[in-house]
């Protein structure tokens, strides 16, 4: 008998969550020099990090000795004025999926339930098998979720249903009409957790008024990140908006010194530059449109995609994965998202966008 074998059971049948591959890993697999390499496998910002972002955190340097602001003050201050919340309705986190982590912990444990959709971004199930609850998963609607099944789906010991609009890996979404109607019917003894840590690339005519529906609805939890749109994702920060009751509930199982200093001055400075979001944006859309053309160009299927990625349907994904890697172009597999013939590509600068689909023709060439 070991310490592990005392382990609790759903903790021992955990399969940790897959990170995307590192630009020094592949380097060192293949011994192509660093800067030879295309990463668009972890839906990260292609252009980085705003000047206004680093000079704060060269501020910030200097008091790295100090603990951080443990209730996160001024952070929390600029995500409330510019969201029209109080303090008290935020919860900060490193990176927003450890707020999903939170709230599993704060409303979950064995006995209970949570329920997503297939194809719903896998740290959902691991943050739900983590507290010894069970994981109830609905079959997806063309890729996307069906607000309908996931409602049927709710049994009397559900605590949470988890929802990501825009969906991470699929790119789909649900409009405002679908969500409030569901938020409408769930009872209201079931948080409703709704991740939009994609949503600032939506048109603004897309974009659900969530925020606004906090005053409606208590049970709903919604989260945001800096790591997408912003370009921190090497920093961590997220937060969630919630109801002061709820949000104090998963306060409490929140360390307190959970984001970093330097995370906590970046996020401000970020939010300062919206000028730098826009541009961001507008990359975004040009890049999508750059790679979609040339899917249909190649007559390769896709699924349409409101995030800053787009999954794509090939034949021999392995195969087609190992051939990009090889040419030091790294995208991501989403089989284990129960997707074995689909990979996902992130949008980059023009130029990245141009090498992936440079490599993707010689793949298919080697695949005839």
């Amino acid at each position: 008998m070991t310490p592990c074998d005392l382990a609790p059971s759903y903790v021992r049948a955990i399969i940790p969550y897959p990170p995307g591959k590192p630009i020094s890993e592949l380097a060192r697999e293949m011994g192509i020099p660093e800067g030879a390499i295309v990463k668009l496998a972890s839906n990260e910002n292609p252009m980085g990090t705003s000047p206004r972002v680093l000079a704060a955190i060269e501020n910030a340097l200097m008091d790295i000795a100090r603990y951080p602001d443990g209730n996160g003050f001024e952070l929390k201050s600029a995500i409330a004025e510019k969201y029209g919340v109080s303090r008290n309705q935020i919860v900060l986190g490193n990176g927003s999926n450890d707020v999903l982590e939170f709230a599993a912990r704060a409303f979950m444990a064995p006995g209970a339930s949570a329920v997503y959709a297939q194809h719903a971004f896998a740290v959902y199930p691991l943050v739900t098998q983590a507290v010894g609850a069970r994981g109830i998963e609905v079959p997806a609607k063309d890729f996307g979720h069906d607000p309908k099944a996931l409602f049927e789906a709710i049994e009397e010991d559900t605590r949470i249903v988890f929802i990501a609009n825009p969906n991470n890996p699929t790119g789909t979404m649900l409009s405002s009409e679908a969500l409030l109607n569901f938020l409408e019917q769930v009872p209201r003894s079931v948080l409703v957790v709704l991740d939009e840590a994609y949503y600032e690339f939506l048109p603004d005519s897309l974009r659900p008024d969530s925020v606004a529906w906090l005053k409606k609805f208590p049970n709903l939890v919604v989260m945001r990140t800096f790591s997408k749109a912003y370009g921190l994702a090497g920093l961590r920060v997220g937060f969630a908006l919630a109801h002061q009751d709820v949000a104090d509930m998963i306060n409490r199982v929140r360390q307190p010194f959970n984001v970093n200093s330097l995370a906590q001055a970046a996020a401000v400075a970020a939010m300062q530059d919206e000028a730098f979001l826009a541009q961001c944006i507008e990359v975004n859309r040009t890049g999508m449109a750059q790679l979609t053309q040339a899917f249909k160009r190649l007559g390769i299927s896709y699924i349409p995609s409101f995030g800053n990625f787009v999954s794509f349907r090939i034949g021999n994904a392995t195969g087609m994965y190992q051939s990009l890697l090889k040419q030091g172009v790294i995208v991501r597999p989403v089989a284990n998202y129960g997707m074995p013939e689909y990979l996902r590509v992130s949008i980059g600068l023009e130029t990245e966008n141009a090498r992936f689909l440079q490599a993707l023709e010689a793949g298919l060439q080697e695949q005839k």
